[in-house]
This record gives structure tokens, sequence and C-alpha cells, in this order.
């Protein structure tokens, strides 16, 4: 397919290639593209950062394509500090998971709308968990938080271990981490004044990301650990 209209995008990722251009990465509402930016070290390498809303024109018929116009589509968010690494940590999860060239336009309305809510300072860890769970949905990874795998609804006595690419399974004897049912319901329901919802949600996006992540570990996550 070659693509000659521009279309809204933003760069997930950015490397040297060959003596002055570079290979970039980017998120359309059709999908991660990848392609060739000629002269990146002129003006239009200073566009091809993330968080800038961009109109970029896509050529070519293969997978790797050539960036044949790219210009500034409005205001970039500045991010800094642990709003950074969370955008970064966005970033390289589509970087890693999305498919080239697979339409996604929900996900990429649900991209914008959470950098603008880092930029704005918004708490970090629900609007992690809530692109995470989007991006599980979109690439049909995403399971019931509401029934376990027999069609049962959750007890909110109950412990559960989830079953990657399945769902949750109930358990009668304890393990380390399992998720009991009232983490899981308010988990459903974005409901983080649950005590120790949000924590929950978080071992729990990250046994689900991890199937598909493979061995590799997250660049990004490391930032976190860094003092």
């Amino acid at each position: 397919m070659e693509l000659s209209v521009g279309q809204p995008a933003y760069v997930l990722h950015s490397r040297a290639y060959r003596e002055t251009s570079a290979l970039v990465d980017f998120l359309t509402p059709q999908g991660r593209m990848r392609a060739v930016l000629r002269r990146a070290r002129g003006k239009a390498g200073t566009l091809a950062r993330p968080f800038v809303p961009l109109e970029v024109e896509f050529r070519g018929r293969g997978e790797l394509k050539n960036v044949g116009r790219m210009e500034s589509n409005g205001i970039g968010v500045w991010l800094h500090g642990d709003a950074l690494f969370s955008g970064l940590y966005l970033n390289e999860l589509m970087t890693r998971l999305l498919p080239a060239e697979d339409p996604h336009p929900l996900l990429f309305e649900h991209y914008t709308a959470t950098l603008q809510a880092l930029a704005a300072g918004r708490a970090l860890e629900p609007l992690l968990r809530s692109f995470e769970w989007r991006l599980l949905d979109e690439l049909g990874y995403a399971f019931e938080l509401d029934r376990d795998l027999a069609g049962e609804p959750l007890a909110a006595d109950g412990l559960y271990r989830l079953q990657v690419d399945a769902g949750l399974e109930r358990v009668y004897l304890f393990q380390p981490g399992l998720f009991n049912g009232v983490e899981l319901a308010a988990m459903a329901e974005a409901d983080w004044s649950v005590p120790g919802a949000l924590s929950a949600a978080k071992r729990l996006m990250r046994q689900a990301l991890a199937v598909h992540l493979g061995g590799k570990p997250l660049v990004s996550r490391e930032l976190f650990r860094k003092p």
C-alpha cells in the first residue's frame, strides 16, 4: 500500500540510519509506520521528537517507507520527571507490540489524551494502567475482569490467578501473586480508592504484557529505578 496523503502522527522511536538519515517509528491512526527520514540533522530532524503532534506524508509500498513530508500539527506537550519516563514507557510498549500498518484509531486518540493528562500533572499510575488495558484490548489480548474462566462472576472473597490469553482462574490454595475479588472488581470499575487496587492492577498488567514482550526487558522501566 502506497500512502501519499498526510496523516496525524507522533514519533515513537528514532535512531540514526546511514550517514544523514534516521529510521523512525511513528504512531498514526493507521497504525505503527516505520519510515526513513532523510536529512534528519536538518529542520525535519528537529520535528522528529516524541510527544510532538505531526502531519506526515509517507511514500512507498513496502513496510519500510520514506517520509515525503513532515510538518508540525500542533503544540507538543512538555513532560518532565516521572511523567517523561511514563511517556517514554508508552512509546516503547507500542514500538514493541504494535504490528506494522495495523489501524488503531481509538488507540491513537487515547494516546493523545494520555499525553495531555501527563502534561497536566494527573496521577501517573491510573493513566498508565488505563493505557495498558486499552493497548491489550486493541491488540485482542484483553480478558474479562468480572468473570472467571468458568464464566462465574468473581467472588469478593475469592482468589484468582491470571492465565494469560485466557482469563482469570479461581484458586483455593493461597500462593504468591494472586489477586482477590475485591481488587479485581475495583479494576473493572477503575475505582482506585479501594486499598490495594492500584498496586494489584500494576502486577496484573505486567503479567498480561510479559508474554507478549518476550524475554527482552523494557528499557524505559529502568528509568523509574534510577535515583
